[in-house]
């Protein structure tokens, strides 16, 4: 799949796709078409028994969203929904996550934003300039190359926080996104990116997939959160049956749910645990809450 034109195959997958969205209407009868659907980093390819049907990925306008319009789509749990304006394509591939992750990859590798970092570290702004920056996906988050050398990594487990905003970015207005994350010492850091509406469009739909597994809405026992806000204020985890004056067993319970929550994540298998971002953000609400 190439046109020796720096085209290059990055998905050839079994899936099913169909059409939710027709002329901005959504689709009744919907139905799902077996195929295999092909990937590069220009177009997206649907091959059916009905015959081929070619994407150029420059039409896409957006990423992501459900659209169940009746319970032929609602019976399938994840596919990515490609929007075209006035149509809605979506796509159930037989490995969701590569699939959804290969499109952000075919979407944004070496792609190029403005990008200032860190904008803001531990509360202070910083006096930082705008500059080019290469873009990669990677599993677990987004890298982005620097002109200066620096290299930034979002990982999805790291971000708490996505705003829309306008900045003055070399000399004029433009939309910003600013990005909550922390770096590799812990520090709480804001990185700014702009550029190109559809690009930084989608670079802010694979960052908000780390937003929302940073979402503190999740349901926790008030012991649950003492065991949080002990592990925020720096407690070891050994610690913690003494600190709060619980059984170990209790403890290790709590621990185990919390790893299945994806609030903590296991450093040892001995039970040793470290706050992620969710937790963290969890802690600090439940601590501004006493």
């Amino acid at each position: 799949m190439s046109n020796g034109q720096g085209e290059y195959k990055i998905a050839d997958v079994q899936a099913r796709f169909a059409v939710a969205v027709r002329d901005g209407r959504p689709v009744n009868d919907v139905s799902w078409t077996p195929g295999r659907v092909l990937l590069s980093n220009r177009r997206l390819v649907l091959a059916g028994n009905d015959g081929k049907r070619t994407i150029p990925l420059s039409k896409l306008q957006g990423l992501g969203g459900r659209h169940d319009a009746n319970q032929a789509i609602t019976r399938v749990s994840n596919y990515v929904s490609f929007d075209l304006g006035e149509q809605v394509l979506i796509v159930a591939a037989s490995d969701h996550e590569a699939f959804e992750r290969d499109v952000y990859r075919a979407l944004l590798n070496q792609r190029t934003v403005l990008a200032k970092h860190p904008a803001v570290a531990g509360g202070v702004v910083q006096d930082t300039e705008w500059e080019q920056a290469r873009v990669k996906i990677d599993e677990n988050g987004l890298n982005a190359a620097t002109e200066s050398g620096a290299f930034v990594h979002f990982d999805l487990d790291d971000i708490s926080g996505l705003e829309a905003a306008k900045r003055t970015v070399q000399g004029e207005k433009k939309p910003v996104i600013e990005v909550s994350h922390t770096d590799s010492d812990g520090t709480s850091i804001e990185t700014h990116i702009a550029g190109e509406p559809q690009r930084v469009r989608f670079v802010t739909a694979w960052l908000k997939k780390g937003e929302e597994r940073s979402s503190t809405n999740v349901d926790l026992t008030n012991q649950d959160r003492e065991v949080l806000m002990a592990l925020y204020s720096g407690v070891s985890p050994f610690e913690i049956p003494g600190f709060l004056g619980l059984d170990v067993d209790v403890v290790e319970e709590t621990f185990e749910k919390l790893i299945e929550l994806e609030v903590v994540e296991e450093v040892r298998v001995r039970r040793e645990v470290s706050l992620n971002s969710r937790g963290r953000n969890i802690a600090s609400e439940a601590m501004n809450e006493q």
